[in-house]
């Protein structure tokens, strides 16, 4: 399928992979940033950790405050005017911020998915196995989109499963401890350590 997770930040989409910023002239001298667990996203957080973002802001006589929040929530407030800038893939980048009116440049686009989502799995051999279960997930972010494309490729509507709705920060730890818990849709690094509980296989990935 394609790769649909791009590094955003938004100083983003504002800015920072694709990191997004509002597009406005730089009237104001802080900025906050907002990032979210994703694999491809950890070089900001090592940049906010060794003081590089900070040694940069600096250096351009500004102030950058990077705040760390579930990815949606994250969103919504780059979308409310709550953060200057985000990081978020390049469908939230045209389809919430967008779809609200919202002026967006993409400063920084740092990845593609190229396998980093994936749908988990236990005791179910196939998409096709999916029908009458609970799948969890971070409903309107890009795993939905990718559980929407397993689906339809294999026959399969959205009307037939049911959608738990989970924070990316709470879905690998509950995935994980709650063996009744037969399908999980997330990225990286949560698949890379759910992957390794015994019982659980991956069916589909970007």
């Amino acid at each position: 399928m394609p790769k649909c997770r791009s590094l955003v930040a938004t100083l983003v989409v504002a800015a920072l992979a694709v990191t997004a910023l509002p597009h406005v002239g730089l009237a104001k001298d802080k900025f906050t940033l907002a990032i979210s667990i994703y694999a491809g996203w950890m070089p900001w957080y090592y940049a906010k950790d060794e003081a590089i973002i900070k040694k940069w802001a600096e250096r351009y006589k500004i102030a950058i405050d990077v705040v760390e929040m579930d990815y949606i929530p994250s969103i919504e407030a780059y979308v409310a005017g709550k953060v200057d800038a985000a990081v978020m893939t390049n469908m939230e980048a045209l389809d919430m911020p967008a779809r609200s009116g919202i002026d967006t440049t993409v400063l920084v686009v740092g990845d593609y998915s190229n396998g980093n989502d994936a749908l988990l799995v236990r005791g179910i051999p196939d998409v096709k196995g999916l029908k009458g279960t609970e799948v969890y997930l971070v409903e309107l972010s890009v795993s939905h989109y990718l559980l929407a494309r397993a689906l339809e490729m294999h026959g399969l509507k959205e009307s037939e499963i049911k959608l738990v709705n989970t924070s990316d920060s709470d879905i690998g730890p509950a995935f994980i401890a709650n063996k009744s818990q037969k399908a999980v849709v997330t990225w990286n690094p949560m698949v890379m350590n759910i992957e390794q509980t015994p019982g659980v296989s991956k069916i589909f990935d970007a």
